[in-house]
């Protein structure tokens, strides 16, 4: 797959989250989409299916755990990269993350451009 090319799906119930990811990755040539909550997040992965997704964890209507968990559970989803993305940086959170909800790996606000972009790239090279 084209990196430049890829669309990621940032979920998070902070407008000023959504937007600098927004401004972060599409100067990198992303596409991004944005939704205000887990809810949300989950029905805009199944129907323009993203290339990556990076999801809030504490968020309104469905929190990022059982968001990733629906998205990763769909046959249609579980093989979209996810990443958790929080503010609590809690060794049993990212555990919990990845082994019991599915997600593919956490990543710690603030988020480090070159982390991300890193991260990024180096799961949309192996899809």
């Amino acid at each position: 797959m084209n990196n430049k090319n890829a669309n990621i799906l940032v979920v998070d119930d902070d407008e000023r989250t959504r937007k600098m990811m927004e401004a972060m990755l599409t100067p990198q040539g992303y596409g991004v989409i944005l939704a205000r909550d887990g809810k949300e997040g989950v029905n805009v992965a199944r129907s323009v299916k993203p290339d990556f997704i990076l999801m809030d964890m504490m968020m309104p209507e469905m929190d990022g755990f059982t968001a990733c968990y629906e998205i990763k559970s769909n046959p249609a989803t579980k093989g979209i990269p996810l990443f958790m993305l929080t503010a609590v940086s809690y060794p049993g959170n990212k555990q919990m993350a990845e082994q019991v909800w599915g997600a593919d790996g956490y990543l710690t606000k603030p988020v480090d451009l070159q982390e991300l972009l890193n991260t990024i790239r180096l799961f949309l090279t192996d899809s």
